[in-house]
């Protein structure tokens, strides 16, 4: 049961706001409160399970003005879903609720269906913030309370980067530990978790947009249970159909699907959309996955100045998770880190492109054996990520695991933000305090790889450098030889005079004319003179006009 407390100061205005609340399923409207001084009395002698879940604020509210009160309930009691009721639905008014820290404006005079998905929403808000406050709220499951409707979004950084196959996985994950489960595709353009799992059904999420009340009966109508146990809400197979969906609906399902399953696991796709930035906003755990190259981090780094713009979700409270990883790669999990103000979840996933292949070529991505790597390696995040208890079997070898790194933790400006579980806490932590991992030592290895890299380019040039250098001790040796043998001298010791221990010339002299042409070879060494020669020469020629018949 969701509570609502209407804060309003005309009596005639309450009784209608009252009367319209009444009139909402799973709802109980609590006496309103006249004015805010008595509001913020009531509501400051309230622990937090026992406040409302959602705060009606009407615009002549007094005598503390309605955006100050909306600011001072944001501030205090963060655990309720302030909504503003005013008559002002201009985008600066509009706007103006919204850096105040409402979570909803519903314009004056109300509709039925408006406040329905305004309070819908903060309850839903209202909900996420008292799990992650360890207060257990008395209302529904799907609103918050009781043991599930934990919103998982799984989003990519461009496409490409195997954000379905990272949601698939992480689903079937949570489903093998017991819990109960539904998969939404929500990549409404393009998604294709259907093909994914084999899966032929005509709905989709896009028929539920015509519906003004989504309930978890009607959820139920759009969701194809699978033979993993999975629930599936399917993206439509008419790309354009995915337009329908809009903030509402995207919300109202979300909820519908908390109050029917303990975990809801989002494909976002990489395009944001309305949907997409609801289920974001609304999420307790955002993930975003990234390739370890300078693209995929730079889409990662774009996706989140995006949603810090739009007021969605901040840096610090999305988790990056690497795939395709390979040890070689130069792009490292503590780099993309510093370059995305995220946390990067510790295990990352390899690239194995010929174990994943077959298995999504026909459809079959839930038999990928518990011997895959990245099977193995999505299932241990699964576990970091507080999705599943259950271990992967002791036979199986231990999942890639990406270096600890260092991530300070940021104040947190204007409206309060929902924060989720931070997987990343290093096992053992002394009284179970929050304890960021630490990346000293990580340049210290990093630089440990490169340098067989240093070594060869080190090499390279000292051989390059050779070769230049017997070039020129063989026009040197060549000019000797070519005067000796103008004056009658051995042309072979005066080029050999010329040469530094370690090379050998072999001269040849010949007279044309009055002149004397002297041909000098030289073998090039490898890396040191006097040693393994390469299998070609240089040659110098140089002449000299014969001084004996000058």
């Amino acid at each position: 049961m969701i509570r609502i407390l209407p804060v309003i100061g005309d009596p005639d205005a309450a009784r209608a706001t009252v009367s319209l609340l009444h009139q909402l399923p799973d709802s109980d409207a609590l006496p309103p409160v006249g004015d805010s001084v008595t509001l913020l009395d009531t509501l400051g002698r309230q622990a937090v399970a026992e406040l409302p879940e959602v705060v009606l604020v009407h615009e002549r509210i007094g005598p503390v003005p309605a955006l100050e009160l909306v600011r001072e309930l944001a501030l205090r009691f963060p655990a309720a879903g302030v909504v503003l009721l005013t008559a002002d639905v201009s985008p600066e008014g509009y706007s103006a609720a919204m850096d105040a820290g409402a979570r909803g404006v519903a314009a004056l005079p109300l509709t039925y269906d408006e406040l329905a998905a305004r309070i819908q929403a903060a309850a839903v808000w209202s909900g996420g913030v008292r799990r992650h406050l360890g207060a257990a709220a008395p209302g529904p499951e799907g609103y918050g309370g009781g043991a599930g409707g934990t919103l998982l979004t799984v989003s990519g950084a461009k496409g490409g980067v195997g954000t379905t196959v990272v949601a698939v996985q992480l689903a079937l994950a949570a489903r093998a530990a017991g819990r109960a489960v539904a998969l939404v595709d929500m990549d409404l353009q393009s998604g294709d978790i259907a093909s994914y799992l084999d899966v032929q059904f005509r709905r989709s999420i896009a028929d539920l947009a015509g519906i003004k009340d989504i309930s978890p009966r009607v959820i139920g109508d759009a969701v194809f249970t699978h033979h993993t146990g999975l629930g599936l809400l399917l993206a439509p197979a008419e790309g354009e159909r995915g337009e329908d969906l809009d903030d509402r609906v995207a919300r109202q399902t979300i909820a519908a699907l908390r109050a029917r399953y303990e975990l809801v696991v989002v494909d976002c796709g990489s395009q944001l959309g309305a949907a997409s930035a609801a289920a974001v906003e609304l999420a307790d755990l955002a993930l975003l996955v990234a390739t370890p190259d300078v693209i995929a981090v730079r889409g990662a780094k774009r996706a989140v100045r995006l949603w810090d713009r739009l007021q969605i979700r901040k840096a610090e409270d999305t988790t990056v998770l690497v795939n395709r990883f390979t040890r070689g790669t130069e792009i490292q999990p503590s780099i993309i880190a510093r370059a995305t103000g995220t946390r990067v979840n510790r295990t990352v996933v390899p690239a194995a492109f010929k174990e994943l292949q077959p298995f999504v070529d026909a459809g079959r991505l839930q038999d990928l054996g518990p011997k895959s790597s990245i099977r193995q390696a999505l299932w241990t995040a699964a576990g970091e990520l507080g999705l599943t208890s259950a271990p992967e079997p002791a036979s199986a070898p231990p999942a890639q695991e990406a270096p600890a790194l260092t991530q300070p933790a940021r104040p947190q400006l204007g409206r309060p933000a929902v924060v989720p579980p931070r997987p990343e806490l290093p096992p053992g932590a002394p009284d179970g305090r929050r304890r960021w991992r630490d990346d000293s030592g990580q340049i210290t290895v990093e630089f440990m790889g490169m340098i067989p890299l240093i070594a060869l380019v080190l090499v390279l040039v000292w051989q390059f450098v050779l070769v230049g250098y017997t070039y020129t001790l063989a026009g040197n040796a060549a000019d000797m030889a070519a005067r000796a043998a103008a004056l009658g001298q051995d042309a072979g010791a005066a080029a050999n005079e010329q040469l530094p221990d370690g090379w050998t010339a072999s001269v040849a002299v010949s007279e044309t004319d009055g002149v004397s042409t002297a041909t000098v070879d030289l073998k090039v060494p490898v890396l040191f003179p006097g040693g393994i020669d390469f299998p070609f020469t240089v040659t110098g020629k140089a002449g000299a006009t014969d001084e004996e018949n000058g």
